[in-house]
This record gives structure tokens, C-alpha cells and sequence, in this order.
């Protein structure tokens, strides 16, 4: 299965390629929720301005309704731009963010006839998951999260 490519034009339209007619940014935040691959290309220099509909989309979302950041969220987000650990901070974030939505779709499939055993085998679970996680962002850091600690035992009276 290819990518759907979505072209955006200087009048700020944005054409359905596979389609062939133009769509809203409603239509493009549909695609994402039905999990439809695409790119969105300029349609003057081919330039892949994926990441910058998606933006628009959250801003749309976020300025109507309850928004998902608050802004202590937004501001420390924008405090890892840059830094030593911008890389690691994006990896963490997309790592938890695809844990999250593969726990959320394994509760729909499980929940059935025992919700509460679904429960408890998805709460053990989370917690090998969400360690792993730490571990592996720890690591990434250059911290070492299974290293002893380097205090001297007390060896006692010679």
C-alpha cells in the first residue's frame, strides 16, 4: 500500500491526488484518524510539509474545545528544542505514544466478557513496559539505570 499524496497550492488549498479534488484540513484530520498513510507535498517545490498540516490540525484542535496541552506542558516541551537530549526527548515521546495507543487498542480487544482481568494483565504488563521505557531513555542519557552505586562499603575495622 502506497502513500496518498496530498498537494498544497499558494492559494492554500490542498488537493486529494488519489481523489483528484480538493479537501478541507477536516478531510486531511479524518485520514489521520482512519490511520491512512499520506504526505502532503508544496506544490511548488515538492517539499514534504507533512509535520507543518499536522501542526495546523492540533492548533485547530487545541483552540476549540478542551485542549489536550496545557501550557506547562507546551513550555517544557519547547524547553527540549535544542538541547543535549532533543533527539532522546522525541524518541521517549513517540515510544510512549505508541506504547499508549497499542495498550488502548489491546483493552478494546481484551476487555470482553472479564474486564477486570483484562485489567490486571494489562496493568502487569504496563509496568515491564514502562520500565523497559525508562530504562532505555536513562540509557540513551548516558545514565546507567542497572549500575551499583559508587559509595565505598564499609569494609569494617583491619
Amino acid at each position: 500500500m502506497s502513500e496518498r499524496i496530498i498537494k498544497k497550492y499558494p492559494n492554500r488549498r490542498l488537493y486529494d491526488t488519489e481523489v483528484s479534488r480538493y479537501i478541507t484540513l477536516a478531510d486531511v484530520r479524518a485520514l489521520v484518524m482512519d490511520g491512512v498513510a499520506f504526505r502532503v507535498l508544496d506544490s511548488a517545490n515538492d517539499a514534504d510539509i507533512t509535520r507543518a498540516i499536522l501542526l495546523q490540525i492540533m492548533l485547530e484542535e487545541e483552540s476549540g474545545g478542551e485542549p489536550l496541552f496545557s501550557a506547562t506542558m507546551l513550555a517544557q516541551i519547547i524547553r527540549f528544542y535544542g538541547g543535549t537530549l532533543h533527539g532522546v526527548f522525541a524518541r521517549y515521546l513517540e515510544s510512549s505514544l505508541d506504547l499508549f495507543a497499542r495498550q488502548q487498542q489491546d483493552l478494546l480487544q481484551t476487555w470482553g466478557d472479564h474486564p477486570f482481568e483484562a485489567m490486571r494483565r494489562l496493568t502487569q504488563r504496563n509496568v515491564g513496559l514502562w520500565s523497559d521505557l525508562q530504562r532505555d531513555f536513562l540509557r540513551a542519557a548516558g545514565l546507567d539505570p542497572g549500575a551499583e552505586p559508587s559509595a565505598k562499603k564499609d569494609e569494617g575495622p583491619r
